[in-house]
């Protein structure tokens, strides 16, 4: 794809890297579904397609999901319907499977040992090898999530004990999963043996939770405890705490981009503040790509924090040069009329009085297709900005992410195919600069055990398909139907 050509490219919502997915595990404690239903909305910012809840009263579970927002999902009526002192919770960024119904978290079946839910944030690499294996042998499936896959192996197992099948089960599967899974009777939270993606362990009175991010944690004043451990299985019961590691061991993986863009600021995860890294970041992005300039603007939100980074270490003011509409839907109309322009300005506006007749250094952290940074630009062109310097906190991102990530076909990334120079002429700014991987791991204050793969192509673990191509991860399992009536 030329440069060119990915101006042709409309989708506002395709820009930037997509958010995966949110998970919340509730147990003993008291209308956990409520709570549950706070701790996804917490992590709101992790997925908008869907949102679901499964509750367990001890003997039964219950389950209610939707397509939209938490809070589009849920209501008053929905909530006391999910009766029970345990919980489980999912939103949803398709990464694998299609947008649909069908395909929302948590999913519930039915088998020999009895009724279990389950809710997965990452991506299963070799899923499509599996079904298509698993399917040969008459393995009926109800959705295109690789999160079944996971329920079918469990059944096929040999093992009597769901303990040792959910064991066996992901012995078999690779890739990236963060895991809660619930019973009547207790709850399981697992990581990968890369620990890919994060998981974090709360207490809350007599009651444990488990969430995505620390934010969960917050919003249901459950003290953070501690990570689940990469490779970890814990059961919680009435007999208490089990924590085994049943896999076999190896490097961590820990994903980066998680700081740079997905985790929220108030957020810890893999032990760091959100917060304090992405600050960092900004700083070492000062250090390596220092300008003369005016003023320092982020693109918000998620760049903001780099932005006061960049700041504090180039002495440079920070301004709110951009305004971010925090209200736009899943759909939108445009007037008849065109508007040029009409996506980035629904959700991006620039403050001429910041940026008129100024030097201005723009700080985002990232460019995937580009698109909507140059329209960006061309907004502050247009309020009368003297000069632009770009500059990224992360290295350039050249490669999809088969561990969770959304991030487009190499072949759509702006970087693949293009030099810096290439770039910064398509933008139309009179400078560009990335962040080094290096000063990227230095800022997260460890230098060898980040997953890079976007940006490097270094993938700890490569995906499996039937034909040998890497395609874009969320073409991993074909969907069947071109629609759905929900």
């Amino acid at each position: 794809m030329t440069i060119n050509n990915i101006d042709n490219l409309k989708n506002i919502e395709s820009y930037y890297p997509k958010e995966e997915c949110g998970i919340v595990g509730v147990y003993n404690i008291p209308e956990a579904a409520n709570f549950a239903y706070l701790g996804i909305y917490a992590l709101q910012h992790r997925g908008q397609e869907s949102a679901g809840i499964v509750s367990s009263d001890g003997e039964r579970l219950f389950r209610f999901a939707g397509m939209g927002k938490v809070s589009d999902v849920f209501k008053e009526q929905k909530l006391k319907q999910l009766i029970g002192s345990s919980a489980i919770a999912h939103n949803r960024y398709s990464t694998t499977g299609a947008s649909f119904l069908r395909n929302a978290q948590p999913i519930r079946v039915e088998s020999r040992f009895g009724t279990i839910a389950m809710a997965h944030n990452g991506n299963i690499t070799n899923a499509w090898t599996i079904r298509h294996e698993l399917e040969a042998k008459g393995s009926i499936f109800q959705t295109t999530a690789d999160t079944e896959v996971i329920c079918h192996l469990m059944a096929n197992s040999n093992e009597a004990e769901l303990s040792s099948a959910l064991t066996y089960a992901l012995g078999i599967i690779k890739g990236a999963y963060s895991l809660v899974v619930l019973i009547p009777d207790a709850i399981y939270a697992v990581r990968d043996p890369n620990g890919f993606r994060p998981l974090v362990m709360g207490k809350k009175d007599d009651g444990y939770v488990f969430a995505s991010e620390t934010c969960a944690l917050d919003i249901m004043d459950a003290e953070y405890i501690r990570d689940v451990e990469p490779g970890e299985l814990i059961h919680i019961s009435e007999q208490g705490i089990q924590s085994s590691f049943p896999f076999k061991k190896c490097s961590e993986n820990l994903c980066i981009f998680e700081f740079v863009y997905f985790g929220r600021p108030d957020s810890k995860i893999f032990n760091k503040e959100v917060y304090d890294i992405r600050f960092r970041l900004g700083q070492q992005l000062a250090k390596e790509s220092p300008v003369e300039a005016d003023v320092v603007i982020p693109v918000p939100d998620s760049s903001t924090i780099a932005a006061l980074g960049y700041s504090d270490q180039s002495k440079i003011p920070f301004h709110m040069g951009l305004i971010r509409s925090h209200y736009i839907g899943r759909t939108f109309i445009e007037p008849d009329q065109k508007i040029r322009d009409f996506g980035a300005k629904l959700k991006y506006n620039a403050i001429e009085h910041v940026v008129k007749n100024k030097k201005v250094v723009v700080v985002d952290d990232s460019i995937m297709r580009g698109t909507t940074q140059k329209k960006i630009i061309k907004m502050l062109k247009n309020s009368g900005a003297k000069e632009i310097h770009v500059r990224i906190s992360s290295a350039p991102t050249v490669y999809p992410c088969y561990y969770g990530i959304d991030i487009p076909t190499s072949e759509e990334l702006i970087a693949h195919n293009h030099s810096i120079e290439q770039i910064r002429t398509y933008l139309g700014v009179d400078s560009i600069s990335y962040l080094s991987i290096e000063g990227m791991k230095n800022s997260c204050y460890d230098n060898d055990n980040h997953c890079t793969a976007c940006f490097d192509g270094n993938y700890p673990i490569l995906p499996e398909s039937s034909n040998g191509f890497y395609s874009n991860q969320k073409l991993l399992f074909e969907e069947y139907y071109v629609e759905e009536k929900l």
